[in-house]
């Protein structure tokens, strides 16, 4: 059995999605039972303040293209080399994550998704190699559910998350080694506080922005939204992940292993077999220690 979904994002995100898809296969298989977890609709709680107050500033719409620089665009860079965009697709196992968080303790703890989020966004941009003075940035979807005050209702349906991101230069980020782009990452997540978000929801009100996609890598995680659980009577998926995707960086579900994470994105076909290489070559990490270190490398 196959079941195909489409849901459009001004209804609900990631986490609202997988919400009603457990609903349906528990109504599908215990037809007169209740749910657990009732949806609550109401998208009130997520209104714009009046009068709006943008507070911050918003990197994660504000285009940084440096004034030397201004007619370069990653995005347009990555489409217009004549060729296709190709999938490609790793798989990064609990003992291969552990070891990319073991390059940052103790002086710096972080998450699998943190340590591999970090780890993509420096293979892709070594891949492309792009001006070492671009700024780029790394855009990823944060759930803001528990971060507001009052915190959102469980069951919350809607779109409860926000952009997180992530800037540095391109010579930075290849250059230092996996902490640096991990702390980033966390720095980008610790500033999502009730007031950041209230301005981020003010500006969308005011401006109707879009994402600044124009030397960015954006990752969506797929992989903690238990799609990979989900049972219509049939059993377990055997698989599960998009039908195509040239846009975004997903992070998606191991079948059989909730500790594992695969990893999809495309790139242009004349580079493919690179960004495997830069995704694979957990070693470059180990020689990125040893040079901070001061030691030796034979």
């Amino acid at each position: 059995m196959f079941v195909c979904t489409a849901i459009n994002h001004c209804l609900a995100d990631g986490i609202g999605s997988s919400q009603f898809l457990h609903a349906w296969a528990h109504f599908t298989t215990k037809p007169h039972s209740h749910l657990s977890v009732a949806p609550f609709h109401s998208r009130s709680l997520l209104c714009p303040r009046v009068p709006p107050r943008i507070t911050f500033p918003h990197p994660e719409f504000t285009k940084t293209t440096p004034q030397h620089s201004p007619l370069f665009d990653l995005t347009q860079f990555t489409t217009t080399l004549s060729q296709p965009l190709v999938p490609t697709s790793t798989t990064f196992t609990p003992s291969l994550i552990l070891r990319l968080k073991r390059h940052c303790v103790p002086s710096l703890k972080c998450t699998s998704f943190e340590a591999l989020a970090s780890h993509v966004w420096r293979a892709w941009i070594k891949t492309l190699n792009p001006p070492p003075h671009l700024r780029i940035k790394l855009l990823f979807s944060i759930n803001i559910r528990k971060r507001l005050k009052p915190k959102l209702p469980q069951g919350f349906y809607g779109n409860g998350f926000v952009l997180g991101c992530a800037e540095s230069t391109v010579k930075e980020l290849v250059d230092a080694n996996l902490r640096f782009g991990v702390k980033l990452v966390q720095e980008a997540k610790e500033s999502l506080d009730d007031e950041y978000i209230r301005s981020m929801v003010d500006l969308m009100e005011e401006t109707r922005p879009s994402p600044d996609l124009s030397a960015s890598l954006v990752i969506s995680q797929w992989s903690k939204l238990g799609l990979d659980e989900l049972d219509f009577g049939e059993g377990g998926p055997l698989h599960m992940g998009p039908v195509a995707s040239e846009i975004y960086c997903l992070f998606l579900p191991v079948i059989g292993d909730p500790d594992a994470t695969r990893v999809l994105m495309s790139v242009p076909e004349s580079v493919v077999h690179e960004f495997e290489y830069y995704m694979n070559d957990l070693d470059l990490f180990d020689r990125d220690e040893r040079e901070d270190e001061g030691m030796e490398i034979v």
